[in-house]
């Protein structure tokens, strides 16, 4: 079947319902994280926050938020690579959907350098908020272009030192890959989700646009398995 992923798609995700809760939310988070696991998508955040701290000191504390943290895989990985190079971080996840955010806590508890807020991206205490990192991972193609437009201005004006952006890739191919890996997925919630995604996700031209408008200095490089890695350095 032929798909067209020449435009972005205004599509929801069952995903974009922040009320959702209980044994289907956390089992789809449990399992998109396996995913990304597997996929090597992990590493592109991880490798954009090293980029990010290569010539910072090591003597301060780095505050760095996660937007749509779901289950706060990222940010447990974010800490132990700190720990591991002795950084001092103090990390936020930051999500709409309240029941994800208890399911992070739970999950978090031997990391204390880790909070969790309930915010909503627009909102006034989320504006209010400070920080030197802000990552993005698998979460901006849930919004339309205006949307990101507002959103990315407003991250770039408040991060200290960048935004580490970690996202999919619009094509054909990685629609159609999904599709086969969406055999052995059990959960019907990340199949339906997953080629909407795709189809919501991004051109390289998508990207390029964005930078040049909002007059951004930023670097993108393509990664496996369809990824962007979108670093915009402040």
């Amino acid at each position: 079947m032929f798909i067209n992923t020449t435009y972005r798609s205004n599509k929801t995700e069952i995903m974009d319902d922040f009320s959702m809760k209980g044994d289907l939310l956390r089992d789809t988070l449990d399992k998109l994280g396996k995913i990304n696991k597997w996929l090597g998508g992990n590493r592109v955040t991880l490798d954009g926050v090293s980029q990010l701290l290569q010539y910072q000191p090591k003597d301060k504390t780095y505050t760095i938020i996660d937007l749509g943290c779901g289950h706060g895989d990222i940010l447990r990985l974010v800490a132990d690579f700190g720990r591991k190079n002795r950084y001092q971080f103090n990390l936020i996840g930051i999500d709409a959907n309240q029941d994800a955010i208890d399911y992070a806590s739970e999950l978090s508890v031997d990391y204390p350098e880790i909070t969790f807020e309930n915010y909503d991206i627009f909102s006034k205490e989320f504006k209010n908020l400070d920080y030197d990192i802000a990552l993005a991972t698998l979460f901006l193609h849930h919004f339309k272009t205006e949307e990101l437009e507002v959103l990315l201005k407003q991250l770039s004006g408040k991060a200290r030192l960048g935004l580490v952006i970690n996202d999919l890739h619009r094509s054909e191919m990685a629609y159609g890959l999904f599709k086969l890996l969406s055999l052995v997925i059990s959960n019907q919630m990340i199949v339906e989700d997953g080629l909407t995604s795709i189809l919501r996700a991004f051109k390289r031209k998508d990207l390029e646009n964005l930078t040049k408008k909002l007059n951004l200095k930023s670097e993108i490089r393509w990664k496996w398995a369809f990824r962007y890695q979108w670093l915009i350095k402040t």
